[in-house]
Formats: C-alpha cells, sequence, structure tokens
C-alpha cells in the first residue's frame, strides 16, 4: 500500500510530537511513526527549561503545563508529608518535613554540586519578562509526550505506533519510505528516533564525538537496607549517587567504563550491585519500577540536513543526561525547525531557509554537549579531579557564580547569531500583559509571526503589510509602560529584528517569510 504525505516524522516521543504538531498547525500533511506500541514509562527528564515552557505557552499549552506542574508538586508535597516508617520500605522512609517548592529560577545542580538558592540572583534582568509559563517547569517528558500527544490528537496529526523505518529513497525531489508494510512518498523525512537512530543511520550521517567512560543507572524501586543512606547527590571514593528526592528514586554513576548491556532490562540484583559499589551500603530491591542505563556518549551530527533528511533532537545529538538537558535541547530544535520546514513547503520561503536550522541549533547543541563533558569530568575519582570538584563547589558558593549557572540551567542566555549587533536580535522575546487583557505569548498560538509597533508607525505597518497572511500587526499597547521599541517576531517567538534599524525591516520580513503573494 503507497501513500503520499509532505512530511514522515519518525519518533512519537516529545520531540517528533512536538515537531508534528508545528507542521500540521501550519497545514501541512505530516504522518508520525513510531516503532514502540505504548509511550515509554521509563524515568527519565524530570522537568522543563524556560524557553520550553514559552514555546509551549506560545501555543496555548500554559494551562495543560500549569495542571501538570501542580499536579506533580501536589504528589511531592504528599510523599514528603508522610511519616517515617523505619521498619518499612524505602519507598515509604521520607522526611516528614516537605521539601521547598521547587523555583524555577532556583536551585538546580552542576555535576551534582547543589546550587543554593539564596546565592542566585532571581533579579538579574535576564530572568524578566519569562511570563508565567516559566512558573510551571516541574513537568516530566511522561506528562509532556503526553500533553503533545493529545495535542497532536486535537490537531489531527495521525500517529501510527508499532511501524519500524526499514529504509528510504532520497531521490533529490522527494523521499519514499518503507514504512512497515507501508510505503510513503514524501517530501521530506525527519528522524526524531532518539540516540541510536535508525534514521541517522541509513542516511549516514556522519556522528563523530567521544566514547563513553562512565556507567550511569537511574531506577524507581522498592527497596529494603538504605535507611541510613544519605539523601541527595553525593560524592564516594567509587563514584556519585542520588537518593530520592522522591522516595525510591535512585542513581548510580561508576566512572570504569561503560557498562557491557545496553540492551536487555535492568535487574534488581543489577541495581542492588552498582548501589553497593557506590555507597557501600548492601540493599535488597524487591520491586524495579522503572530503570534504565545510560552513559556519557558524547556525538553531534556536523549538519543536521543531508538532502531530504533531517534530524532533531537525540538523533542529532547524544550527551549524558546530567542538567536534564537533552530534552530541552530537541524540543528546541523541533520549535526552529517546523515553522521553517513548513514554510517551504508551502513555497512561502526557499529551501535555504532550512540552512539557518542547523547554523542556529548546531551551536545550542555543541554547548549542551560542552556541559555535560564538564559535569563528568569534575564527577571523575582521581585526586586531582576530586581537588577540582572542591574548588568548583567553592565558586558555586558565590552570587555571581551561581547566578550564572542557573541561567544557563534555566536556558534564558540562548541566542542565535543572526548576522546582527543588536543584543535583542535572535533572543526569545519577552512577555507582558497588554493593554486588551492578554499576553504577548497569546498572539502566537496561530503560528504566525508577530509585529509588534510599540512606535505607533505607520510605515512600518505599511511595510509588513503585504507579508499580512504570515505575519500578525500588533498594535495594543502593554498594560504597563515599556519602551517604545518594534520587534519583528519570528513563529519561534525568536526577535528577528528591532526598529533600532527600521530601514531593515523589508530585509527582514523577506529573508525570514520570503516574498509577498
Amino acid at each position: 500500500m503507497n501513500e503520499t504525505r509532505d512530511v514522515v516524522v519518525v519518533g512519537a516521543g516529545p520531540v517528533g510530537l512536538m515537531l508534528a504538531c508545528e507542521l500540521r498547525l501550519a497545514g501541512v500533511d505530516v504522518l508520525v511513526v513510531e516503532r514502540l506500541t505504548a509511550p515509554d514509562p521509563t524515568i527519565k527528564a524530570g522537568g522543563i527549561n524556560a524557553p520550553v515552557a514559552q514555546a509551549l505557552d506560545r501555543r496555548g499549552l500554559e494551562p495543560s503545563l500549569r495542571a501538570a506542574h501542580d499536579a506533580a508538586m501536589a504528589r511531592m508535597m504528599e510523599l514528603f508529608a508522610k511519616p517515617k516508617t523505619p521498619a518499612g520500605p524505602a519507598t515509604s522512609a521520607v522526611p516528614t518535613a516537605p521539601a521547598a517548592p521547587m523555583r524555577p529560577r532556583a536551585g538546580g545542580h552542576f555535576a551534582g554540586i547543589m546550587l543554593s538558592a539564596d546565592r542566585i540572583d532571581t533579579e538579574d534582568p535576564a530572568f524578566a519578562d519569562l511570563g508565567p509559563a516559566a512558573e510551571s517547569r516541574f513537568v516530566d517528558q511522561q506528562a509532556l509526550e503526553a500533553m503533545l500527544a493529545a495535542r497532536a490528537t486535537e490537531l489531527g496529526v495521525p500517529v501510527r505506533r508499532g511501524v519500524e523505518v526499514s529504509g528510504f529513497d532520497d531521490d533529490g525531489i522527494g523521499v519514499s519510505v518503507d514504512c512497515g508494510e507501508h510505503r510513503v512518498r514524501a517530501s521530506w523525512l525527519v528522524g526524531c528516533d532518539g540516540g541510536r537512530s535508525t534514521v541517522r543511520k541509513l542516511a549516514g550521517f556522519e556522528f563523530p564525538g567521544l566514547d563513553p567512560e562512565i556507567a550511569g543507572r537511574q531506577a524507581v524501586v522498592e527497596m529494603t537496607g538504605a535507611e541510613d543512606v544519605p539523601r541527595g547527590w553525593n560524592t564516594t571514593p567509587t563514584g556519585i549517587y542520588v537518593y530520592g528526592p522522591t522516595p525510591g528514586r535512585i542513581l548510580t554513576v561508576e566512572l570504569d567504563g561503560p557498562p557491557a548491556d545496553r540492551v536487555t532490562p535492568v535487574t534488581a540484583a543489577e541495581l542492588e550491585a552498582s548501589f553497593e559499589r557506590v555507597t557501600g551500603v548492601k540493599v535488597q530491591i524487591s520491586k524495579v519500577i522503572s530503570a534504565t542505563r545510560f552513559t556519557d556518549n558524547t556525538r553531534q551530527v556536523p549538519d543536521y540536513r543531508k538532502g531530504r533528511v533531517l534530524l532533531a533532537g537525540d538523533a542529532a545529538h547524544v550527551h549524558s543526561p546530567f542538567g536534564g538537558q537533552g530534552l530541552n535541547l530537541g524540543i528546541g530544535d523541533a520549535a526552529n525547525l517546523g515553522w521553517k520546514l513548513a514554510a517551504v513547503i508551502r513555497g512561502r520561503a526557499p529551501e535555504t531557509l532550512l540552512d539557518t536550522y542547523s547554523r542556529e541549533r548546531h551551536p545550542i547543541g555543541a554547548w549542551v554537549l560542552e556541559w555535560t563533558r564538564a559535569q563528568v569530568a569534575l564527577m571523575r575519582t582521581d585526586p586531582r579531579s576530586r581537588a577540582l570538584r572542591s574548588v568548583v563547589t567553592e565558586l558555586l558558593d558565590t552570587p555571581d557564580a551561581a547566578t550564572l549557572i542557573a541561567k544557563r540551567l534555566a536556558g534564558v542566555l540562548h541566542r542565535y547569531d543572526l548576522g546582527s549587533d543588536d543584543p535583542l536580535v535572535g533572543t526569545a522575546t519577552p512577555d507582558f500583559d497588554l493593554a486588551d487583557g492578554t499576553r504577548l505569548a497569546d498572539h502566537f498560538t496561530s503560528g504566525k509571526a508577530v509585529l509588534l509597533d510599540l512606535t505607533d508607525s505607520p510605515a512600518l505597518r505599511a511595510t509588513a503589510a503585504p507579508w499580512s497572511d504570515r505575519v500578525e500587526i500588533l498594535t495594543t499597547k502593554p498594560a504597563q509602560p515599556r519602551e517604545p521599541l518594534s520587534l519583528l517576531i519570528r513563529p519561534d517567538g525568536i526577535i528577528a529584528w528591532t526598529s533600532a534599524a527600521p530601514h531593515a525591516l523589508d530585509g527582514a520580513l523577506s529573508t525570514w517569510f520570503g516574498q509577498p503573494d
């Protein structure tokens, strides 16, 4: 059976679903195929950063984000409110005092070195105007995937599970994809199929980087014998481990090479042995609820596009999970690529627009890889690395260092190089209340760009008028006084132009949105 689509997206994780939603919102006929028959329940990322929260907010998902965040916090508070049961399993042996509420601009860790919230300057300008989405970041990967799956259903995106891609042919004008028993003809193929990407391998992308040197295991278990084990991130002579904060959650890091087996399910015996090697405590695990292995394999494709095949998320870059950057990085890829690919498919932009996808996202991915490599270096057990860890721990107890790391963790320092000296160009748009009762973020739900005219300039509005089918011209004033600066904001929330260079508006419009009809 053959069928035709504009785009085939391989992978129905959060990245693939986010990309599919972006494409469908722009009117693109997209099909998602996924080899797994059901969502992966394995414990993964526990939260999202500010750019991801804002990207979802711009598509009208802030209420869903807030509900997921509040539900997670309620579960956490309920667990911490339970009394200790010394004779019971470790899953019920939790502190009687509730944990401090998670603050989106405070806390976190670097290589397991905790940041003290009172050292972080939350009044730093980088934390300003993030909007209400920035307060809803305690959203784990499973909750985010469910949210995006519901959104895909709402938009009419077909998601076919239990379908594995076995091959494809890129003839330069389209791609014929073998999807199980079906062959699908598409204009474009996008691999969002994870670190062991079939699409990446079949397309022949280079994947240079560093081989792994650690063996990590993360799990949620029921166990006994850990009642006296310190909670949180801990360093030992043989590695690093995490116990908690949620009951039964354990993580071990051993630095004597990657695990020999990455395929078979993680067993209770394997977790018990690793936990004992790192902590020195012998425990008994009666039930493995969720478990996974990980390494610090660090690789990135040189270019995210090869012909009519593109990659996003872990298919394009892999690294250790420290800092929880992988999910955020992948959603950022999808938000950047979606509107551009849609514009090319709909004939509203030349194919060269896709060159900006890799040009903008590759440096962000490279930074994340560097960030995770540095954390692994600080986790090593040799005397020199432990001395360096001691120095970095002292530095992170200072306001300047803690604030910088917090900003990096929050993702608020990301900026694309769009060839402008204007410090605002290439950064994410602020979010703020408007006089008509809406927020700026509310005006991106259709997937269009926005020209925000705070200078009340008829000339600027006349220049943008020919692009009104793809750029919303917004003249509503802010609820509170702001600098009278006009902004051209791409569909992904990135500022592409400001009125500091008024005569460059038509060039920016044609660069990002093609020629008007």
